[in-house]
């Protein structure tokens, strides 16, 4: 019997409209190839949803949300985002970061230090500073701004334990970003080695966030899992940009304790290339990989990872990677469509 699942797409604002697209056509072609279906339906969220229903995040679109196997989301510029991951508890945000052979020459780090790269980010989405109280006051010194890092030691242990599973099935070593020496009512390197208690083989180490940022730029080579919280994943997660090349290239899940999840690029709106048709889809292809991994379509994920390499590797390139060589420039729709036929020949 054919698997049918049930997709909400929240495409936003921005560039997100264009690579929600593009990604879709590529998904619905190796549903038809691997003997699944997809059904779409559409939800406004951002600014649009504003526009037309006076809410970021309608109580609509979270019924939709609702009624679907997935969540597929573009990107906004303001208001939404916070209010979804809150709303299905999505706590647990998955980041890979993996170098391509064929892009190399693209990060500003030395080649020597990339190739064979493989890290992913365990971030804590659902709690820290930007959920935390916030607001803006005045005293006697003067008007001021405030936002709270708060996290119950629950929260910790509840990602640690994701961490730690993920580690588990992978090199065998977490590493825990954290600023304790700054922080110290944030035990999170405790919190961790209690629960790693529980998972022998996995080695727990935990790394001052600042120093962090430092070797993930010096020796990339070293990361296998790195836990982070809310604010502390959102910043290093990005340098995964700079090693791969293009922070266009990236995706991520968004988890419940479920498994349902919403799926991304991690990029923003880009505004000054919005309508142009030159984005870069492979960050939200690469957020559906996720989503096809999660639903344990494997093969299918599997397929769409080598037709992306394929295609790299032949020396095809959209604008965020600079041409070098003989290297071949294509618009957003040229790669759809060479992702598409590379798909029927694999």
């Amino acid at each position: 019997m054919t698997h049918q699942y049930c997709l909400a797409v929240l495409p936003g604002e921005g560039i997100g409209l264009e690579v929600v697209e593009a990604a879709l056509k590529i998904l619905q072609q190796v549903a038809r190839l691997k003997g699944f279906s997809v059904e779409v339906n559409y939800g406004l969220i951002g600014e649009p949803a504003l526009e037309t229903c006076g809410n970021f995040f309608p109580e609509e679109t979270a019924q939709l949300c609702e009624r679907s196997d997935g969540i597929l989301f573009g990107a906004v510029s303001r208001g939404g985002l916070l209010e979804l991951r809150k709303r299905f508890d999505l706590f647990v945000n998955l980041r890979p970061i993996r170098t391509f052979d064929s892009l190399l020459v693209k990060s500003p780090l030395k080649t020597e230090r990339l190739k064979g790269v493989d890290i992913l980010f365990v971030r804590e989405l659902t709690s820290g500073i930007y959920f935390g109280a916030s607001g803006r006051a005045e005293n006697a010194k003067g008007t001021y701004g405030y936002h709270t890092m708060r996290y119950y030691d629950w929260e910790i242990r509840r990602i640690a334990r994701v961490a730690l599973e993920k580690a588990k099935s992978r090199r065998g070593l977490l590493t825990v970003a954290h600023k304790e020496n700054a922080l110290p009512h944030l035990p999170w390197s405790r919190l961790v080695k209690e629960e790693a208690e529980h998972f022998p083989g996995v080695v727990v180490e935990p790394m001052l966030v600042d120093n962090l940022a430092m070797q993930l730029v010096i020796n990339p080579q070293y990361f296998d899992v790195i836990l982070a919280g809310n604010l502390f994943g959102d910043i290093l997660s990005d340098i995964g940009g700079a090693i791969v090349g293009s922070i266009g290239l990236l995706g991520s899940a968004s988890l419940n304790a479920n498994g349902f999840g919403m799926y991304e690029a991690i990029h923003g709106t880009a505004p000054d290339i919005a309508g142009k048709g030159i984005a870069n889809p492979l960050g939200t292809l690469a957020g559906v990989i996720l989503m096809l991994q999660q639903w344990s379509e494997q093969e299918s994920a599997q397929i769409l990872i080598q037709a992306q390499e394929n295609l790299l590797a032949k020396g095809y390139r959209t604008a965020d990677l600079a041409l070098q060589g003989k290297e071949i420039l294509v618009n957003t729709e040229e790669l759809v469509e060479l992702f598409i036929n590379e798909l029927l020949i694999l």
